[in-house]
């Protein structure tokens, strides 16, 4: 493994169904810029890839989005780790666009970006969206408990780990990214 992408709202900061419109209503999943940590300490590249129709809407604007991107980044750079890139949708769901989850466009992106095979990279994420972009790209993906309620009946979480949260995750899978690095 040498990529982690991640969700943005829900995985790393706290989700909101009124959308996060502005860096004061940013707040991150307790334990969340730690395992982000933790996935860099360990030599991996860890961007985030996010729908945020806000934008479409009229919510927000890009300068509102920035901010809250640099906030998130600020918080990282006071532990001495930055993410390796910040990639979003602005598009509104009717859009149709290829870059909107569950369109696999910026997860494809992103792999295309450092040459990355989907066999190297894994993706998580709080929502259907997550994992059908995820399947559609070639990636694996890991679901987390921290944002939209998973529903098992739907066939988007058929054989998909879901773990109570983001370091959660990154136990599992430093755990793993040990042993293969040992083999």
């Amino acid at each position: 493994m040498k990529l982690v992408i991640l969700d943005r709202d829900g995985v790393i900061n706290l989700d909101s169904d009124a959308f996060i419109k502005s860096p004061e209503e940013w707040h991150p999943v307790p334990g969340s810029l730690e395992a982000i940590v933790r996935l860099k300490h360990a030599g991996l590249r860890v961007c985030v890839a996010s729908n945020q129709s806000g934008l479409g809407r009229g919510l927000f604007e890009y300068d509102t989005l920035f901010a809250i991107h640099d906030k998130m980044a600020r918080q990282l750079s006071d532990m001495a780790v930055a993410l390796d890139g910040v990639f979003f949708c602005p598009h509104r769901p009717d859009a149709g666009c290829y870059c909107r989850k569950p369109a696999p466009g910026l997860i494809e992106d992103i792999l295309r970006r450092w040459n990355i095979l989907p066999a190297d990279a894994v993706m998580v994420g709080d929502s259907a969206s997550d994992m059908v972009a995820a399947r559609a790209a070639g990636v694996s993906s890991i679901g987390v408990h921290t944002g939209k309620p998973v529903n098992r009946e739907d066939t988007a979480w058929a054989n998909v780990d879901i773990y109570d949260d983001l370091a959660a995750v990154t136990d599992a899978l430093l755990a793993t990214h040990r042993v293969l690095k040992a083999n």
